[in-house]
């Protein structure tokens, strides 16, 4: 398979930028409409599947961007001397999960879930690229809402949040559940 002149272009806007690029920011690059942006970057992605490139594009819901691939990451780390990062909190996992399933959610939100104050561990997830401002909700005090990031995405190794396994029943739902099983068993 052969790129196109304009495939090219995109891989070199992919490289240029470092980040994800929406594609809609695409679409308007190529002056194209956002499906054969999306067309456009399947068959760069599976461009670079065919040649075993380093490389990679990898889709983040509706943005793309360039990286290595995960087998190269360590020569990758040592030639740029990248520090290992800090290993999330379990308080950092329970916010995480809580702004990823619910998002986009409060402060407050996350607050009323976990029993306490969450402050600081939101602030070190928009800190550390993993959660993002929303914006504000009309509500009293305009209270911020947050949600996950590409770099939450690329981090968890997901392509979008409705990739994220789901969620099992709590205590109560479980129960809940089994004593409606056991009464259509009972009534057949």
């Amino acid at each position: 398979m052969k790129l196109t002149k304009t495939e090219k272009a995109a891989v070199a806007v992919l490289f240029a930028s470092g980040e994800p690029i929406p594609v809609s920011r695409l679409s308007q690059v190529f002056d194209c409409d956002d499906a054969a942006s999306h067309w456009m970057m399947r068959r760069v992605m599976d461009y670079f599947d065919e040649e075993e490139s380093p490389l990679q594009v990898l889709r983040l819901e509706d943005q793309y961007q360039m990286t290595t691939r995960e087998e190269f990451r360590e020569p990758v780390k040592k030639a740029l001397e990248i520090k290992k990062s800090q290993p999330l909190s379990q308080a950092a996992m329970e916010v995480l999960a809580i702004v990823a399933y619910n998002q986009p959610v409060t402060k407050s939100f996350v607050e009323q879930i976990r029993g306490v104050d969450s402050s600081s561990t939101v602030n070190t997830l928009v800190e550390r690229g993993l959660l993002e401002e929303r914006g504000r909700l009309d509500l009293p005090g305009r209270p911020v809402s947050y949600g996950t990031t590409p770099h939450f995405l690329r981090s968890f190794g997901l392509s979008s949040v409705g990739e994220l396994p789901l969620v099992p029943p709590n205590g109560e739902e479980e129960a809940e559940l089994e004593g409606q099983v056991r009464m259509e068993e009972t009534q057949s």
